[in-house]
């Protein structure tokens, strides 16, 4: 892993033709390039321990006589919680640091995740849920955090890219892994075996993590290389008491969660029907399901990456932070409208290809919309905006998520659904143009 982040920084720098400094194949990695491989992997463990219960759930239906009313209330208190826990852990992150934090939010939902083993019915099983989704919560305000303090504005929506990545791959390794545990071990090892790499991740974490200007391991110029776009006489790193109702007379925190709002949903419906999709209109089946998937979720990566990178680079070629932020997250938004006919084609790889281009075009609107947050607050507030942002985008999930379910139930169709979300990014990003004409950092005393 460190190898890939090692050349991928290179070829982003190396798009400059500019000189490479700390940035070359044959040197050491530079540290701030192994922070952001530890976040990369506590967002693969974030999204291949969410996904364990629904690989299983039609055996553990099965086995404990749950209901699909019980397992959408199972599905919705995990999605409340998650939404609960963003803003909690967004005001802890800034009020006591991340080290610490972090750690106990990834601790929590490995925990979670094991506890499941232990369930029995749909209300022990829900009760392990609500406890992941809280703990899990913790990671986006955490690593958008981080990136805010340990990268420079022309590098950071390229990390937010490379850790955002590690989403789509937690999606590729969750169906390899957990029938594999499942069918030789037993299901109960499914959820205690994903649990346990999250105390892997804390055996390397605890150790590797300090604030910038406090790390042993820092040199002097990568130091001033990360702060060489900082405002003059803002701190690197600052935390304190948040107001959540100061946030909220901010423009930026309705323009970004509104955003949120309108575009977070979309995703949800891309993990939670898209295999279902698949099947209903394509007849694939558990078998031949899974190159589809694989090819779709690897797209998303390339999007991902590949939006973090273009943002960066328009910045390195001297364009504006606004302009750098705003083009790229238009043109993820024009990536996700061709989705509007992939619900109307007979062909499967036709399909695979609009929805594998409509999901790369979301993985490049979140590695920016997620950078915003560093981009525009105050070191002491980055968690709790991205938090708060995050909430709001919940809220639309949870709204959205029983719309889709009635419009398939009463139409049967998934025309609808992909028509409102090829035009949501479009209209996320009107809203945040309209609300935030300018992106720059805040002067808040």
């Amino acid at each position: 892993m460190a190898i890939l982040f090692r050349q991928l920084a290179y070829l982003a720098r190396r798009t400059t033709h500019k000189p490479l400094d700390d940035v070359h194949p044959l040197k050491p990695i530079p540290y701030r390039w192994r922070i952001c491989a530890l976040l990369f992997l506590a967002t693969t463990i974030n999204h291949l321990d969410r996904q364990v219960f629904g690989i299983l759930a039609p055996q553990l239906q099965a086995d404990f006589s749950i209901s699909e009313e019980q397992y959408g209330w199972i599905v919705s208190g995990f999605q409340a919680s998650f939404a609960v826990g963003l803003v909690s852990a967004g005001w802890l992150l800034d009020r006591f640091g991340i080290r610490l934090i972090y750690a106990a939010a990834m601790l929590l939902w490995s925990i979670s995740d094991m506890a499941h083993a232990f369930g029995r019915g749909a209300v022990s099983f829900g009760l392990a849920r609500v406890g992941l989704g809280f703990g899990e919560a913790g990671n986006p305000p955490a690593f958008v955090k981080v990136l805010g303090e340990w990268f420079p504005l022309k590098e950071r929506a390229f990390a937010a890219g490379l850790v955002n990545s590690g989403a789509n791959i937690g999606a590729i390794v969750a169906p390899l892994l957990v029938p594999y545990l499942a069918i030789n071990f037993g299901w109960q090892w499914a959820f205690i075996g994903t649990g346990l790499i999250g105390f892997v991740w804390l055996a390397l974490w605890l150790p590797s993590y300090h604030p910038p200007r406090l790390h042993p391991k820092l040199s002097a110029q990568e130091l001033a290389f990360i702060e060489s776009d900082r405002p003059e006489g803002q701190p690197l790193v600052t935390t304190g008491p948040v107001s959540y109702r100061f946030l909220l007379t901010l423009r930026a925190t309705w323009g970004i969660g509104l955003a949120r709002f309108l575009t977070d949903p979309v995703w949800w419906i891309f993990l939670y029907w898209l295999p279902k999709f698949l099947a209903k209109n394509h007849g694939l089946q558990l078998g031949s399901i899974g190159p589809p998937l694989l090819t779709i979720y690897l797209v998303a990566d390339v999007g991902s990456i590949g939006g973090g990178w273009f943002s960066s680079y328009l910045l390195k070629q001297g364009y504006s932070l606004n302009t750098a932020r705003k083009v790229t997250m238009l043109l993820a938004g024009v990536c996700v409208v061709p989705i509007f006919f992939a619900s109307r084609t007979t062909d499967l790889w036709t399909a695979v290809a609009l929805t594998s281009l409509a999901v790369a075009g979301h993985q490049a609107w979140a590695a920016n919309i997620f950078t915003l947050h560093s981009d525009i607050y105050p070191p002491r507030m980055v968690a709790s905006a991205t938090g708060l942002t995050g909430l709001i985008g919940a809220i639309g999930g949870m709204l959205v998520a029983p719309v889709v379910g009635a419009v398939l139930g009463f139409t049967g169709s998934y025309i609808p659904i992909f028509t409102v979300a090829s035009l949501a990014y479009l209209a996320g990003w009107g809203l945040l143009q309209g609300l935030v004409p300018r992106i720059a950092p805040l002067q808040v005393d």
